[in-house]
């Protein structure tokens, strides 16, 4: 069992002045922010996105930093987070013109003529259904929490309580389900 430090313990506790934890919150952020800002350029593809991943990464992390175990894990636990919403934002955005469509066709408009090319809604198209496939794919246990986890957003206590399951086993199955579609997508869209 890992032990969180004596510095973040008094974080948690709330020992600490508000001040000082937004000091040190700036601290462990100012020494590890290159880093992780280098890490998204290369995962998000572009500079403008690995800005705005970081910085949703930062947010979420000082929300949730009495989840940080130890302060020389900061940068591991900084780079997951980012890449998490680094995912959320690619998902978003390939799902994003599927979305616009399905709005024009329940309004009952038709497409206008700006709108993506039939090559690109076709792209759009497989992309949708390779990750259909690929949560099909997945083993039910798994399939279960990544639904609940990660397409309905669901917060990861109450995942576990709907399944019964401890929140370390909805941690762990929804891990191995993020990599087994991850590796699914990489194969379909690999060639």
């Amino acid at each position: 069992m890992r032990h969180r430090s004596p510095e973040l313990l008094r974080l948690a506790s709330g020992e600490v002045k508000e001040q000082e934890t937004v000091d040190q919150f700036e601290h462990l952020a100012a020494e590890h922010k290159d880093t992780v800002y280098r890490q998204m350029i290369r995962a998000c593809g572009n500079r403008e996105d690995a800005e705005d991943v970081l910085i949703e990464a930062l947010l979420k992390a000082y929300r949730h930093l009495d989840q940080l175990r130890d302060q020389a894990a900061f940068r591991p636990w900084l780079a997951q987070i980012a890449r998490r919403v680094c995912w959320q934002l690619k998902e978003k955005a390939a799902f994003a013109p599927l979305l616009q469509l399905s709005e024009l066709e329940q309004e009952g408009r038709e497409i206008a003529a700006g709108d993506p090319s039939p090559e690109a809604q076709l792209l759009t198209r497989r992309m949708k259904e390779a990750l259909q496939h690929a949560i099909a794919a997945l083993p039910p246990d798994y399939r279960e929490v990544y639904e609940l986890r990660d397409l309905e957003e669901v917060p990861g206590e109450e995942v576990a309580a709907r399944l019964g399951i401890s929140l370390a086993a909805m941690k762990s199955r929804l891990h191995r389900a993020r990599a087994l579609v991850r590796e699914r997508l990489d194969a379909e869209f690999a060639g």
